[in-house]
């Protein structure tokens, strides 16, 4: 039987303190008020958390869109990855971005996809520092829910966050390499190292450079750092709690173990801005890594609001290890071609596998009363439907989770409603009431 109601209730913010370390905890029975213990309630209400992830360059939509509507849907040959979580799916068909199209602005549809994805807004055509485009829907969520969390949101991506330079006819790199956006001229950058997530994590804030330096150059795990505080914890645990953060510790170590492994197998090269040591050479491993990270970090409530670039727009990495030696983006603008369009849709149902993962690691990650996955709503999709046409409608987009939206289902809509319109409804579920959000008509209906 748990102990902690002889004492008084562990706050929610507690953090095992070290040198350069402020490890937080995953939720505990010992964090509940006594009067709540007494009366037999072992679970607080969990938050919401949302999660924001994009693909590039469109999808292989004839291997996407499921034929049958509602709850009779069949998972198609892109979505049969995520069969394990088919009731805890709302596939939608038919959402829009109008404001990706050229609208007078000419070439760049890439850049227009990115920028536009989360902000439903038409981004100034411009190369230089005078950017303009819209606040995303993740950084609106953040200003509420961050309130309450050590870091108001986590940006995820595997690419470089560029600021600067033309990447696509015209437009800024800052437009097709970010997708989170604080202001209408300031996108919020993404990192890509795995190690510089997990100190941003579990790191001191108030640690000096030289102390993290040090703690790394002497190869000391963030858990030897917190270890004295550790020992204390435990003593003021119950059996339940003390195998939970037994449990939660080892994941954290299991990371770092990556993250070392990572390391020493030496820089990366290229697509990359500069050569990194902590980014796996196997993109699987480095996508995986940083999920991994990302469920560590809504575990210990460190945040409840992500966004996570698989890859930036207009992105021509090649996938040999899918027999795809070919760019990305070459591939995507297949021109009817049997060959590229097989190869394209490897590519696509790697990305589909890639957030199968995630969702995998939320649903055995316990929050309460269910699961990370149970309270919350993770959007998956691309601002290009067919790459090959660069359209902008009928655009391939997932919800899953359990935060407030009926799933299980396949939702199709006629008349090309605004995609904003789900983010106005994943604004209503994370508590932020508004009129509007970017071209939005009203709250999507039917989800």
């Amino acid at each position: 039987m748990a102990n902690f109601h002889l004492r008084a209730p562990l706050s929610r913010r507690t953090f095992l303190r070290g040198a350069g370390t402020a490890l937080a905890l995953p939720w505990l029975e010992a964090m509940l008020p006594r009067a709540a213990f007494a009366r037999g309630i072992f679970s607080a209400p969990a938050p919401r958390r949302f999660a924001f992830l994009f693909a590039p360059n469109g999808k292989r939509m004839d291997l996407w869109t499921p034929a049958a509507e509602g709850e009779a849907f069949e998972l198609t040959a892109l979505l049969e990855p995520l069969a394990p979580f088919k009731r805890q799916l709302l596939v939608l068909t038919g959402l829009a971005h109008r404001h990706a199209n050229a609208n007078g602005d000419g070439p760049g549809d890439h850049a227009r996809a990115a920028a536009c994805f989360l902000t439903g807004v038409q981004a100034r055509k411009t190369e230089g520092a005078n950017l303009r485009n819209g606040v995303s829907v993740d950084q609106l969520l953040a200003e509420r829910l961050g309130l309450e969390t050590r870091l108001p949101s986590l940006e995820l991506g595997t690419e470089p966050a560029l600021t600067s330079g033309n990447c696509d006819s015209g437009y800024s790199c800052a437009y097709s390499c970010n997708v989170s956006w604080q202001s209408p001229s300031t996108p919020v950058l993404k990192e890509v190292d795995p190690r510089q997530v997990f100190e941003r994590l579990f790191g001191s804030d108030d640690a000096t450079p030289q102390e993290r330096a040090r703690r790394l150059a002497l190869r000391k795990s963030i858990l030897d750092a917190a270890g004295d505080d550790a020992q204390r914890l435990r003593a003021r645990l119950g059996a339940t709690d003390r195998r939970k953060v037994d449990e939660y510790l080892e994941s954290v170590r299991a990371l770092e173990r990556e993250i070392e492994k990572s390391e020493a197998a030496g820089p990366v090269a290229p697509p990359l801005a500069r050569p990194v040591a902590g980014i796996p050479r196997d993109l699987g491993d480095h996508l995986r890594l940083l999920s991994d990270l990302l469920v560590a970090a809504w575990q210990a409530d460190l945040t409840r609001v992500a966004s996570f670039m698989f890859a930036n727009d207009g992105s021509n990495r090649s996938f040999p290890f899918l027999g795809v030696p070919d760019g990305h983006h070459e591939t995507s603008h297949h021109g009817g071609d049997p060959g590229k369009l097989e190869k394209l849709a490897k590519i696509n149902r790697f990305h589909v596998e890639q957030l199968a993962y995630l969702l995998l690691k939320l649903a055995a990650a316990n929050d309460g009363d269910g699961s990370l996955l149970d309270h919350a709503l993770v959007t998956y999709g691309c601002g290009i439907s067919d790459g090959n046409a660069h359209n902008h409608d009928h655009l391939p987009i997932v919800v899953a989770g359990g935060g407030g939206l009926s799933t299980g289902r396949h939702v199709r809509f006629d008349g090309d409603p605004p995609l904003c319109n789900l983010f106005l409804a994943l604004l209503e579920c994370g508590g932020v009431r508004r009129a509007s959000f970017g071209d939005s008509t009203g709250r999507l209906a039917g989800i």
